[in-house]
């Protein structure tokens, strides 16, 4: 069981606050959708969660431990936040097992089972920088769940896709979190955040502006 827990969380750059007061609790087994505009805190809120920006104040606890505090926290998430890196010259799997590499804990054999699970060819030479952008979400996707993670941070992880990827990691993605995962997912989309999404949380301005549950 994966729990996420934010308190209070406010950062500030000088006079802005770019996320004000912000107290969420997110449990496994259930997608959680982040609504807003460019700049609402949705990213940022994300950034938080793995350890990339420290909060001006405010604490968020995952599986009890203060992010931060613990450097092996973040191994157990998965993300794709903005637009994935990746080094152009080199094929999809070279490209994830030296990301694969870093942490020395997966064989060659689950990072293609990740490839193929989000609809790419592990076997395929083509260079990432041949890519169409559907094709280097998906690698994002891949690198993202390639750890089996327990958590999933996903920002606008469909763009790109046309409507029968969409429609694919729909099913992923739900099959995800019948599988225990938590997720959290930023999107513009109403469709996507309507059909996967079990909570709503609506930011604007930094500020968390809605909270929907929906009923079964």
């Amino acid at each position: 069981m994966s729990t996420i827990e934010i308190k209070n969380l406010t950062k500030r750059y000088g006079e802005a606050e770019v996320l004000s007061n912000i107290n969420m609790k997110l449990e496994s087994g259930k997608i959680y959708g982040l609504v807003g505009r460019n700049g609402s805190g949705k990213t940022m809120l994300m950034k938080h969660i793995l350890g990339f920006v420290k909060a001006t104040q405010g604490t968020i606890l995952i599986n009890g431990k203060v992010v931060g505090e613990n450097d092996d926290m973040q191994e157990n998430i998965g993300a794709i936040i903005e637009n994935p890196g990746f080094l152009p010259e080199y094929s999809g799997f070279t490209n994830l097992k030296l990301l694969a590499m870093i942490q020395g804990k997966i064989k060659d054999e689950q990072i293609k089972d990740a490839i193929r699970l989000v609809g790419l060819d592990p076997e395929s030479k083509k260079a990432v920088g041949k890519y169409s952008l559907g094709m280097r979400q998906r690698l994002g996707l891949a690198q993202a769940l390639m750890e089996n993670p327990d958590i999933l941070l996903l920002d606008e992880p469909l763009s790109g896709l046309d409507n029968d990827g969409v429609q694919e990691m729909w099913k992923l993605f739900l099959k995800q979190k019948e599988d225990g995962k938590l997720i959290v997912l930023a999107s513009h989309s109403k469709e996507d955040i309507g059909t996967l999404c079990d909570e709503i949380f609506r930011f604007d301005k930094g500020k968390m502006v809605g909270h929907e549950i929906k009923r079964e």
